[in-house]
């Protein structure tokens, strides 16, 4: 009976929180961070974006005025009723803007910088290019010069600059030839020449072109061996003595037999200085950089 009449006790436990152990400083923390990467990418981008880029993007979230109804007349006016900030209505009007700002996007705008950009590199590389053929023919034409055995060629030694590159002839003389009559042979002191050039273009990563040329005097009636192709076995010996002189195989671009196509005396295609040899250092397409 004493079983029964015993109170029953529940004990009610309060569980409580882990307070500064809980998980809710984790979520504050990872917020933290993502805005400090955010914010030091933007220093980055802004630390690697052109003027004109900046100033592009700032015209394109700066607050405009917006135009409703807006009919486009002569000469790029616009006619309707606009729109201010605040949302209130203005009086109709007749504001005359260029056409070429109103069709002009921020696209454009970074457009145009990306092309002033290209063009001014592509200049600035070109005037590089010149200041190294002008540099190359002034020792060239120096080397040679101080050489005791080269002097005696200089006058058969023409350097000038074209539109294609630098280019430089080697050009026969009265009782001077660079070739043996009607051969492909060179004389020793104009094979040093082609040697001594060779090392000078040598310093020059440009590609090569090599021409031969000869007089207008033909081969005697019915031979089998004609002005093209003398000219052309003179500009391969030429390739030839230029390449195990130090100028790669893949810096040369074509071998070019003109015959007396393009004498260098057009009044006196008989002369001897018609017969030459061209070698030409070729004006390269500047490469751009491919973060341009």
């Amino acid at each position: 009976m004493s079983d029964e009449l015993r109170p029953i006790i529940i004990k009610r436990i309060k569980k409580v929180s882990g307070g500064a152990h809980g998980g809710a400083w984790k979520v504050a923390y990872a917020d933290f961070v993502t805005a400090m990467m955010a914010f030091f990418m933007l220093l980055w981008l802004l630390g690697n974006t052109s003027e004109e880029t900046k100033e592009g993007l700032s015209e394109y979230f700066s607050p405009t005025t917006a135009s409703t109804q807006s009919v486009s007349g002569a000469d790029g006016v616009l006619i309707g009723t606009s729109i201010t900030e605040d949302g209130s209505s203005a009086s109709s009007q007749t504001t005359p803007i260029p056409l070429d700002i109103v069709e002009q996007s921020p696209d454009d705008e970074v457009t145009s910088a990306a092309a002033a950009e290209e063009e001014s590199f592509e200049t600035a590389m070109a005037n590089r290019e010149q200041e190294a053929f002008e540099d190359m023919a002034s020792e060239l034409n120096l080397s040679i010069q101080d050489n005791a055995e080269l002097s005696q060629l200089k006058d058969q030694v023409i350097i000038d600059m074209t539109d294609e590159g630098m280019r430089i002839q080697l050009v026969d003389k009265d009782n001077r030839s660079m070739f043996r009559d009607d051969t492909d042979t060179l004389y020793t002191y104009a094979e040093r020449m082609l040697q001594h050039i060779a090392t000078k273009v040598g310093k020059l990563p440009n590609r090569i072109a090599i021409s031969g040329h000869t007089d207008s005097k033909p081969f005697r009636a019915g031979a089998n061996y004609s002005n093209w192709e003398l000219s052309s076995d003179r500009a391969n010996t030429a390739r030839r003595v230029l390449r195990t002189s130090g100028v790669s195989a893949d810096r040369i671009a074509e071998i070019i037999g003109k015959a007396a196509t393009e004498p260098l005396l057009p009044g006196r295609p008989d002369r001897p200085e018609n017969r030459r040899i061209t070698i030409l250092v070729i004006r390269e397409a500047p490469t751009l950089p491919t973060n341009l």
